[in-house]
This record gives structure tokens, sequence and C-alpha cells, in this order.
């Protein structure tokens, strides 16, 4: 069953993930998905918006869309979605673990899309359980850029047998070498929150982050991956990304960036060698090896 949105606010679902959350309970025997794919048709950029995210980001490719652009786009409809009453798992607590994007054809800021948002899988995960949203979008009936992005409901797995995970492997971990080093300041999560519009409380302030068990605001699982493409050259020929975010990224800090001699592989870590996101790309459509 398809739905049109006809609004793509965030804040009414955040509202509401937060009212239906404790009368939801993860990993209910028989739980299934929504067979709903939310659409958003006619959707236009914004020029304004998108100048903020760049800037915030560190994309300076002119005429360009970042790569995780339609990502911002498409999560208010993700997160009617999660938020409603048919979903299964509670929104509250729920912890975005990996993403892959794949850009089929790069469109431009000015063309009209249609977004499409689904839940294509609920998996049992050693942690709990694990969903996996996907995101589409086209142009003139063509897909032209694509997301997947599993969502980790934590709950107790004892007496469990060892679970099969939902989507591809995480990629392994090994140092990089380190090429840049960003002081992150602490309102970056209030900053980015303004320009995509995904005002999470766990990001904006010490008091709002401690409600939900961190001691300070984190920064945006998203921004990471960003900031991380915009560093490389070119970003704007990047057609692949694959993410696995590792630990939460305390906010002030001050991270590392590192890439591989190759440019493809990358990773953001702090003091005393922790890793926080892993990643890989491709520029030629084809997607990396595991």
């Amino acid at each position: 069953m398809s739905t049109t949105a006809t609004s793509l606010g965030l804040t009414a679902s955040l509202v509401r993930g937060a009212v239906t959350s404790p009368f939801k309970r993860a990993g209910r025997p028989g739980a299934a998905l929504p067979a709903d794919r939310l659409v958003a048709r006619d959707v236009r950029i914004a020029p304004g918006p998108l100048a903020s995210y760049s800037r915030i980001c560190g994309f300076s490719e002119p005429d360009t869309l970042p790569l995780t652009y339609p990502h911002v786009l498409g999560f208010p409809l993700a997160m009617r979605l999660m938020t409603g009453r048919s979903f299964p798992l509670p929104v509250v607590g729920l912890v975005h673990t990996w993403i892959e994007i794949t850009r089929h054809r790069a469109p431009h800021p000015t063309e009209v899309l249609e977004l499409t948002v689904y839940a294509d899988a609920l998996a049992p995960h050693r942690r709990g359980t694990e969903v996996t949203m996907v995101t589409e979008a086209r142009s003139g009936g063509e897909v032209v850029w694509e997301s997947r992005s599993g969502y980790l409901s934590r709950h107790s797995t004892r007496g469990a047998p060892p679970a099969a995970e939902a989507g591809p492997p995480a990629l392994p971990v090994v140092e990089l070498p380190a090429t840049a080093e960003w002081r992150l300041p602490g309102d970056l999560g209030r900053r980015y929150g303004a320009a995509s519009g995904d005002r999470n409380p766990i990001h904006l302030y010490r008091l709002t982050a401690r409600l939900f068990g961190f001691p300070r605001a984190i920064a945006h699982g998203m921004w990471t991956v960003a900031r991380c493409l915009a560093e490389t050259a070119e970003p704007g020929r990047i057609r692949y990304v694959r993410a696995d975010f590792r630990a939460p990224v305390l906010l002030p800090a001050t991270v590392t960036y590192a890439v591989d001699g190759a440019g493809t592989a990358f990773q953001l870590r702090s003091g005393a060698g922790r890793v926080h996101l892993t990643g890989t790309t491709a520029r030629d459509g084809a997607r990396p090896e595991s």
C-alpha cells in the first residue's frame, strides 16, 4: 500500500514517537513490519537549506547534490513510518547502526524528486532486533538514488539462538593513516539539526542527552558520514558508500579522519584509538568487495 505524504515535518513524528514507544515491546514473537510505502511527490530542494547543509558538512562543489542529502530529505518520511502505530519497534532508543547509499545517477539540485520510504526487513540481532529501512529517490519515474539503513532496538536476547543478523556484514576495523584532525564544538548537534531538521534531543544539549543515557550531546551519525565524504577528493564522483556506526562521538570532541592509500576506505576515531565510524566508497558505481 502506498500513502502520499503531505507533510515532511520531523517534530510531530518525534513527539508521536515519545508517546507511542512505551506501548511497544521489541522482540515480541510474531512481530511484523507495516506494508505501507510512504511517498512524497514533487519534492523540490530549497537552495537555502541545501547551502546550510553543505556548509556544516564541508561540501564545496557547486551545482552538486551531496550524496547524503536525499537521506536528509527522506528521513522525515522514515520517522513518520517508524513512529506509526503498526511499526513494531519503539523509536525511542533506536540506534542507527549502518547505512548503504547508491547513487545511480547524480540528480541536479533543481530536479523535482519523488521519495519513497518503506521498512524492508526485521531480523534478530545479537543485541536485540534490527530493522532495515529503505529510501528511494526518483526523477521522471527513474530511481536515481537509494539507501538502506539498519536501526537496532536493543533488548535482552538471553536464551535466544545465535542471530543471523540483517544487512551486509560489518566492515573490518583496520587502523588507517590519519590525514586530518577536526575539533568539533559542543553546539555541532544543534547546528546540524538546524540544517537537517533532525533535532533529536540526544544531539542538542547535555541535559537532554542525559535523559537518554548519554553524559553529553552526541554528534549525528549522518553528519560524521557526510563530513568524511566531503573530505575526499571530488566527493561528487562518489557513487556508493557503506558506513558502520561503531561508537557515538560525545561533544565537544577532537576526532581524527583517516583514509587508505586508494582513498576508498575511511574511518573516524578519537583518543586511545576508539573508532567511531568505518566506511568504504566506490566511484564507478560498482560495490566494493566486503
